[in-house]
């Protein structure tokens, strides 16, 4: 996999789009080779939280727009049923939590990607633009899905429309992304919360992503009704016998994540 790497370690995967020199804007290899690797994390027992990052200055361009308007190269309908919509599905079916650390500016395909992550932490220094509407496009990677529900349709169809470009702060201060962290401290603040996560009752956490997956298909009543299931099969699980009697022994709990 020549545009992604993966690194595991301390029961952490980290996976890096590396076309730093084209901003790691996909192509079709990189593409195929991102659902590879996030296939190969999901399926590693020794993995338990996962991040997402870009080399060199960005995050993600999103689509390599050289690949998309090559007359020999995918059509638009491909790019996005066999690139982008796999890859979301992907993330947001992998049960174990996934981080976004966007550390430059995140366009198109690669905001929509950051945002359907479990947690998005940005770099100050970083963006977060929907560029479609520059090039005639609507958002696709799940953007009209997931960018209104985390800051409203309002602001969501400017954003979208508009195409105004993001700073980090802001994305935080309107409930886009979780945190911010300086550019010096960065790298540092990923590998804590990272290490934070993998530590946790990771079972749980799966049960959790699951819920939220089907909280805004649901009423009240069917939501009920699934942390209902939900919580029944935490309470089986090994986590949450260390978890209680951690604390009934006033010791560090040791989950398993199981």
């Amino acid at each position: 996999m020549s545009n992604i790497t993966i690194q595991i370690a301390n029961n952490i995967a980290t996976i890096t789009l590396l076309r730093a020199e084209k901003f790691n804007s996909f192509i079709r290899t990189m593409a195929f080779d991102f659902q590879t690797a996030l296939d190969q994390v999901a399926e590693d027992g020794n993995v338990r939280c996962i991040i997402i990052t870009g080399s060199g200055k960005a995050f993600c361009a999103g689509q390599d727009l050289q690949e998309a308007t090559d007359p020999d190269g995918p059509a638009l309908s491909k790019i996005v049923s066999e690139h982008y919509n796999p890859i979301i599905t992907r993330i947001r079916h992998i049960p174990k939590p996934i981080i976004a650390a966007v550390n430059g500016v995140a366009a198109g395909a690669g905001a929509n990607i950051a945002l359907a992550c479990d947690i998005v932490v940005a770099a100050s220094s970083a963006s977060f633009i929907q560029a479609f509407s520059k090039i005639g496009l609507i958002p696709d990677s799940g953007g009209t899905y997931t960018l209104p529900r985390l800051i409203g349709l309002q602001r969501a169809s400017a954003l979208m429309m508009l195409g105004e470009k993001v700073s980090a702060a802001d994305a935080q201060n309107m409930g886009m992304i979780y945190k911010v962290f300086s550019d010096e401290s960065f790298l540092e603040e990923v590998e804590k919360l990272a290490s934070l996560l993998a530590k946790m009752p990771t079972y749980g956490l799966a049960l959790t992503k699951q819920a939220l997956n089907q909280t805004f298909q649901h009423n009240l009543e069917q939501q009920l009704h699934l942390e209902d299931e939900l919580q029944t099969l935490a309470g089986n699980s090994e986590d949450y016998r260390e978890g209680t009697s951690a604390f009934l022994e006033k010791r560090m709990p040791s989950f398993k994540g199981k």
